[in-house]
Protein backbone atom coordinates (compact mmCIF):
# COMPACT_ATOMS: atom_id res chain seq x y z
CA UNK A 1 0.00 0.00 0.00
CA UNK A 2 1.33 3.43 -0.95
CA UNK A 3 1.78 5.64 2.10
CA UNK A 4 0.42 9.18 1.72
CA UNK A 5 0.05 12.25 3.90
CA UNK A 6 -3.31 10.99 5.16
CA UNK A 7 -1.67 8.05 6.92
CA UNK A 8 1.14 10.25 8.22
CA UNK A 9 -1.34 12.80 9.57
CA UNK A 10 -3.33 10.07 11.33
CA UNK A 11 -0.26 8.56 13.02
CA UNK A 12 1.14 11.95 14.07
CA UNK A 13 -2.35 13.13 15.16
CA UNK A 14 -2.16 16.34 13.13
CA UNK A 15 -3.95 17.73 10.08
CA UNK A 16 -2.91 16.91 6.54
CA UNK A 17 -2.17 20.61 6.06
CA UNK A 18 0.38 20.40 8.88
CA UNK A 19 2.02 17.37 7.29
CA UNK A 20 2.22 19.27 4.02
CA UNK A 21 3.90 22.21 5.73
CA UNK A 22 6.48 19.91 7.31
CA UNK A 23 7.19 18.12 4.02
CA UNK A 24 7.69 21.43 2.25
CA UNK A 25 9.61 22.95 5.20
CA UNK A 26 7.11 25.81 5.63
CA UNK A 27 6.97 28.01 8.69
CA UNK A 28 4.16 27.95 11.25
CA UNK A 29 4.88 24.49 12.69
CA UNK A 30 6.28 24.06 16.19
CA UNK A 31 9.45 22.07 16.69
CA UNK A 32 7.55 19.44 18.70
CA UNK A 33 4.92 18.99 15.98
CA UNK A 34 7.54 18.90 13.24
CA UNK A 35 9.41 16.19 15.13
CA UNK A 36 6.22 14.13 15.52
CA UNK A 37 5.48 14.34 11.79
CA UNK A 38 9.08 13.44 10.85
CA UNK A 39 8.92 10.49 13.24
CA UNK A 40 5.63 9.30 11.71
CA UNK A 41 7.05 9.55 8.18
CA UNK A 42 10.08 7.50 9.20
CA UNK A 43 7.92 4.87 10.95
CA UNK A 44 5.57 4.49 7.98
CA UNK A 45 8.32 4.62 5.37
CA UNK A 46 6.88 7.70 3.68
CA UNK A 47 9.08 8.70 0.74
CA UNK A 48 9.38 12.37 -0.12
CA UNK A 49 9.56 13.34 -3.75
CA UNK A 50 13.08 14.35 -4.73
CA UNK A 51 11.72 17.25 -6.78
CA UNK A 52 12.37 20.41 -4.81
CA UNK A 53 14.45 18.55 -2.22
CA UNK A 54 17.81 18.39 -3.99
CA UNK A 55 20.63 20.70 -2.98
CA UNK A 56 23.43 20.84 -5.53
CA UNK A 57 26.95 21.14 -4.12
CA UNK A 58 29.17 22.58 -6.84
CA UNK A 59 32.82 21.86 -6.08
CA UNK A 60 36.10 21.26 -7.92
CA UNK A 61 38.74 18.62 -7.36
CA UNK A 62 36.90 15.83 -5.56
CA UNK A 63 40.19 13.97 -5.79
CA UNK A 64 41.39 16.43 -3.14
CA UNK A 65 40.36 14.95 0.24
CA UNK A 66 39.59 18.39 1.65
CA UNK A 67 36.77 19.10 -0.82
CA UNK A 68 35.46 15.55 -0.56
CA UNK A 69 35.35 15.80 3.24
CA UNK A 70 33.53 19.16 3.25
CA UNK A 71 31.01 18.02 0.64
CA UNK A 72 30.27 14.85 2.61
CA UNK A 73 29.77 16.81 5.85
CA UNK A 74 27.37 19.24 4.13
CA UNK A 75 25.37 16.35 2.69
CA UNK A 76 25.17 14.66 6.11
CA UNK A 77 24.01 17.87 7.78
CA UNK A 78 21.28 18.41 5.16
CA UNK A 79 19.89 14.86 5.27
CA UNK A 80 17.95 15.11 8.58
CA UNK A 81 15.98 18.00 7.09
CA UNK A 82 14.75 16.01 4.10
CA UNK A 83 17.23 17.60 1.72
CA UNK A 84 19.41 15.47 -0.53
CA UNK A 85 22.88 16.75 -1.37
CA UNK A 86 24.05 16.03 -4.91
CA UNK A 87 27.73 16.58 -5.74
CA UNK A 88 28.48 18.31 -9.02
CA UNK A 89 32.23 18.40 -9.77
CA UNK A 90 33.06 21.36 -12.00
CA UNK A 91 36.14 23.52 -12.46
CA UNK A 92 35.68 27.14 -11.32
CA UNK A 93 34.61 29.45 -14.11
CA UNK A 94 33.99 26.67 -16.63
CA UNK A 95 30.85 26.16 -18.71
CA UNK A 96 30.20 22.85 -16.90
CA UNK A 97 29.29 24.67 -13.68
CA UNK A 98 26.69 26.80 -15.46
CA UNK A 99 25.27 23.78 -17.31
CA UNK A 100 24.92 21.85 -14.03
CA UNK A 101 23.05 24.69 -12.37
CA UNK A 102 20.71 25.39 -15.30
CA UNK A 103 19.84 21.69 -15.67
CA UNK A 104 19.14 21.33 -11.95
CA UNK A 105 17.10 24.54 -11.91
CA UNK A 106 14.95 23.10 -14.69
CA UNK A 107 14.51 19.92 -12.63
CA UNK A 108 13.40 21.83 -9.55
CA UNK A 109 16.49 22.02 -7.33
CA UNK A 110 15.87 23.39 -3.82
CA UNK A 111 19.15 25.26 -3.50
CA UNK A 112 22.80 25.41 -4.53
CA UNK A 113 26.01 25.46 -2.48
CA UNK A 114 29.07 26.85 -4.25
CA UNK A 115 31.96 25.13 -2.48
CA UNK A 116 35.10 26.98 -3.63
CA UNK A 117 33.71 27.08 -7.16
CA UNK A 118 33.16 30.07 -9.46
CA UNK A 119 32.47 32.14 -6.33
CA UNK A 120 36.19 32.10 -5.51
CA UNK A 121 37.12 33.90 -8.74
CA UNK A 122 37.57 37.65 -9.06
CA UNK A 123 35.30 38.85 -11.90
CA UNK A 124 33.72 35.41 -12.26
CA UNK A 125 30.88 34.96 -14.73
CA UNK A 126 27.69 36.07 -12.90
CA UNK A 127 25.27 34.32 -15.28
CA UNK A 128 24.93 31.26 -13.06
CA UNK A 129 23.91 33.33 -10.04
CA UNK A 130 21.61 35.50 -12.14
CA UNK A 131 19.75 32.37 -13.30
CA UNK A 132 19.25 31.20 -9.72
CA UNK A 133 18.20 34.64 -8.46
CA UNK A 134 15.70 35.04 -11.32
CA UNK A 135 14.10 31.71 -10.41
CA UNK A 136 14.20 32.49 -6.67
CA UNK A 137 16.41 29.48 -5.97
CA UNK A 138 18.54 30.16 -2.86
CA UNK A 139 22.31 29.75 -2.96
CA UNK A 140 25.22 30.14 -0.55
CA UNK A 141 28.98 30.29 -0.96
CA UNK A 142 31.95 28.73 0.81
CA UNK A 143 35.24 30.70 0.76
CA UNK A 144 33.94 33.20 -1.78
CA UNK A 145 30.95 35.47 -2.38
CA UNK A 146 28.80 36.72 -5.23
CA UNK A 147 29.21 40.21 -6.60
CA UNK A 148 25.81 41.84 -7.05
CA UNK A 149 24.02 39.31 -4.82
CA UNK A 150 23.64 39.33 -1.03
CA UNK A 151 23.63 35.55 -0.57
CA UNK A 152 25.21 34.22 2.66
CA UNK A 153 28.90 33.30 2.52
CA UNK A 154 30.80 31.07 4.96
CA UNK A 155 34.58 31.37 4.86
CA UNK A 156 37.75 30.43 6.67
CA UNK A 157 39.58 33.55 7.86
CA UNK A 158 42.45 33.55 5.34
CA UNK A 159 44.17 36.53 6.95
CA UNK A 160 44.36 34.60 10.21
CA UNK A 161 45.56 31.50 8.32
CA UNK A 162 48.57 33.42 7.03
CA UNK A 163 49.27 34.93 10.45
CA UNK A 164 49.23 31.52 12.15
CA UNK A 165 51.67 30.03 9.63
CA UNK A 166 54.08 32.98 9.73
CA UNK A 167 53.93 33.22 13.52
CA UNK A 168 54.83 29.54 13.89
CA UNK A 169 57.79 29.73 11.52
CA UNK A 170 58.99 33.05 12.90
CA UNK A 171 58.91 31.70 16.46
CA UNK A 172 61.12 28.80 15.30
CA UNK A 173 63.70 31.32 14.09
CA UNK A 174 62.99 31.50 10.34
CA UNK A 175 63.51 34.89 8.71
CA UNK A 176 63.51 33.93 5.01
CA UNK A 177 59.94 32.68 4.67
CA UNK A 178 58.36 32.23 1.25
CA UNK A 179 54.71 31.81 0.20
CA UNK A 180 53.73 29.29 -2.47
CA UNK A 181 50.36 30.91 -3.17
CA UNK A 182 47.38 30.02 -5.31
CA UNK A 183 46.73 31.85 -8.60
CA UNK A 184 46.06 35.57 -8.88
CA UNK A 185 42.35 36.37 -9.00
CA UNK A 186 41.39 33.64 -6.55
CA UNK A 187 39.77 35.25 -3.48
CA UNK A 188 41.24 32.93 -0.79
CA UNK A 189 44.70 33.09 -2.39
CA UNK A 190 44.59 36.89 -2.68
CA UNK A 191 43.51 37.21 0.94
CA UNK A 192 46.24 34.90 2.13
CA UNK A 193 48.84 36.90 0.21
CA UNK A 194 47.62 40.08 1.93
CA UNK A 195 47.71 38.33 5.30
CA UNK A 196 51.20 36.97 4.62
CA UNK A 197 52.58 40.41 3.70
CA UNK A 198 50.92 41.98 6.75
CA UNK A 199 52.29 39.28 9.08
CA UNK A 200 55.85 39.83 7.84
CA UNK A 201 55.58 43.63 7.94
CA UNK A 202 54.35 43.42 11.52
CA UNK A 203 57.55 41.57 12.41
CA UNK A 204 59.84 43.99 10.58
CA UNK A 205 60.78 41.56 7.82
CA UNK A 206 62.01 42.70 4.41
CA UNK A 207 60.30 42.07 1.08
CA UNK A 208 57.77 39.25 1.07
CA UNK A 209 58.86 36.33 -1.13
CA UNK A 210 55.75 35.15 -3.01
CA UNK A 211 55.27 32.89 -6.03
CA UNK A 212 51.76 32.35 -7.47
CA UNK A 213 50.91 28.94 -8.94
CA UNK A 214 48.06 26.44 -9.31
CA UNK A 215 46.58 24.59 -6.32
CA UNK A 216 48.25 21.32 -7.32
CA UNK A 217 51.25 19.20 -6.35
CA UNK A 218 52.99 20.37 -9.52
CA UNK A 219 52.11 23.98 -8.74
CA UNK A 220 53.57 23.65 -5.25
CA UNK A 221 56.71 22.06 -6.64
CA UNK A 222 57.23 24.81 -9.22
CA UNK A 223 56.60 27.64 -6.76
CA UNK A 224 58.90 26.13 -4.14
CA UNK A 225 61.71 25.55 -6.64
CA UNK A 226 61.63 29.28 -7.39
CA UNK A 227 61.49 30.19 -3.69
CA UNK A 228 64.51 27.96 -2.96
CA UNK A 229 66.47 29.92 -5.57
CA UNK A 230 65.66 33.00 -3.50
CA UNK A 231 67.17 31.42 -0.39
CA UNK A 232 64.12 30.65 1.75
CA UNK A 233 64.45 28.41 4.79
CA UNK A 234 60.68 27.89 5.12
CA UNK A 235 57.67 27.74 2.78
CA UNK A 236 54.03 28.44 3.54
CA UNK A 237 51.93 26.55 0.97
CA UNK A 238 48.43 27.61 -0.06
CA UNK A 239 47.08 24.07 0.17
CA UNK A 240 48.12 20.68 1.49
CA UNK A 241 48.54 19.43 -2.09
CA UNK A 242 50.87 22.36 -2.83
CA UNK A 243 52.76 21.47 0.37
CA UNK A 244 53.34 17.95 -0.96
CA UNK A 245 54.78 19.52 -4.10
CA UNK A 246 56.95 21.74 -1.92
CA UNK A 247 58.38 18.70 -0.13
CA UNK A 248 59.15 17.10 -3.50
CA UNK A 249 60.93 20.28 -4.68
CA UNK A 250 63.06 20.40 -1.53
CA UNK A 251 64.11 16.77 -1.88
CA UNK A 252 64.97 17.14 -5.56
CA UNK A 253 67.42 19.85 -4.52
CA UNK A 254 69.15 17.26 -2.34
CA UNK A 255 67.76 18.87 0.82
CA UNK A 256 65.48 17.50 3.53
CA UNK A 257 62.31 18.53 5.34
CA UNK A 258 62.43 19.90 8.00
CA UNK A 259 66.21 19.84 8.61
CA UNK A 260 66.97 22.19 5.69
CA UNK A 261 63.57 23.66 4.82
CA UNK A 262 60.35 23.79 6.87
CA UNK A 263 56.96 23.42 5.16
CA UNK A 264 53.50 24.53 6.37
CA UNK A 265 50.38 23.47 4.44
CA UNK A 266 46.81 24.67 4.46
CA UNK A 267 43.42 22.85 4.62
CA UNK A 268 44.04 20.18 7.23
CA UNK A 269 43.12 16.95 5.45
CA UNK A 270 43.41 14.04 7.89
CA UNK A 271 45.58 12.07 5.48
CA UNK A 272 48.37 14.65 5.86
CA UNK A 273 49.10 13.18 9.27
CA UNK A 274 50.40 10.08 7.50
CA UNK A 275 52.71 11.58 4.86
CA UNK A 276 56.50 11.69 5.35
CA UNK A 277 57.12 13.81 7.29
CA UNK A 278 53.67 14.39 8.82
CA UNK A 279 52.60 17.82 7.58
CA UNK A 280 52.32 20.89 9.78
CA UNK A 281 49.25 22.66 8.43
CA UNK A 282 46.64 25.32 9.06
CA UNK A 283 43.39 23.38 9.41
CA UNK A 284 40.16 24.85 8.09
CA UNK A 285 37.25 24.30 10.54
CA UNK A 286 35.30 22.08 8.16
CA UNK A 287 32.87 20.69 10.76
CA UNK A 288 31.66 24.15 11.78
CA UNK A 289 31.70 25.40 8.20
CA UNK A 290 29.59 22.49 6.93
CA UNK A 291 27.04 22.78 9.74
CA UNK A 292 26.69 26.53 9.21
CA UNK A 293 26.23 26.02 5.46
CA UNK A 294 23.53 23.41 6.07
CA UNK A 295 21.71 25.58 8.64
CA UNK A 296 21.75 28.51 6.24
CA UNK A 297 20.49 26.44 3.32
CA UNK A 298 17.69 24.82 5.35
CA UNK A 299 16.54 28.25 6.53
CA UNK A 300 16.62 29.70 3.02
CA UNK A 301 14.69 26.75 1.56
CA UNK A 302 12.13 27.21 4.36
CA UNK A 303 11.70 30.89 3.40
CA UNK A 304 13.18 32.08 6.69
CA UNK A 305 15.33 35.15 7.07
CA UNK A 306 19.06 34.44 7.05
CA UNK A 307 21.71 37.05 7.90
CA UNK A 308 23.43 38.28 4.76
CA UNK A 309 27.13 38.92 4.31
CA UNK A 310 30.15 36.81 5.14
CA UNK A 311 30.78 34.78 8.29
CA UNK A 312 34.46 34.15 9.03
CA UNK A 313 35.52 30.97 10.83
CA UNK A 314 38.86 30.77 12.63
CA UNK A 315 41.34 28.09 11.51
CA UNK A 316 43.85 26.37 13.79
CA UNK A 317 47.50 25.50 13.44
CA UNK A 318 48.31 21.77 13.64
CA UNK A 319 52.03 21.28 14.32
CA UNK A 320 53.54 18.02 13.08
CA UNK A 321 56.90 16.97 11.70
CA UNK A 322 57.47 19.20 8.66
CA UNK A 323 58.66 22.26 10.60
CA UNK A 324 61.75 22.81 12.77
CA UNK A 325 64.22 25.61 13.61
CA UNK A 326 66.52 26.58 10.71
CA UNK A 327 70.09 25.30 10.61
Amino acid sequence: MKIGITEVAALADVSEATVSRVINRRTGVSAKTREAVERAMAELGYERSTKGHIVAVITPWLSNPFFADVAELIESALAPHGLKGVLCPAMPGGIQERDFVIALADHGVAGVVFLSANNTLVNGDPETYNVLAARRIPFVGVNGGFEGHDAPVFSTDDYLSAELAVDHLWSLGHRRIGLASGPTGNHPADRRVEGFVTALEKRGAGDALIVRQNYTIEGGQSATTELLRQGVTAVVAASDFMALGAIRAVRRQGLSVPADVSIVGHDGSMIMEFVDPPLTTVRQPIDRLAKAVARGMVALVSNQDVPKGELLFSPELVVRGSTAPPR
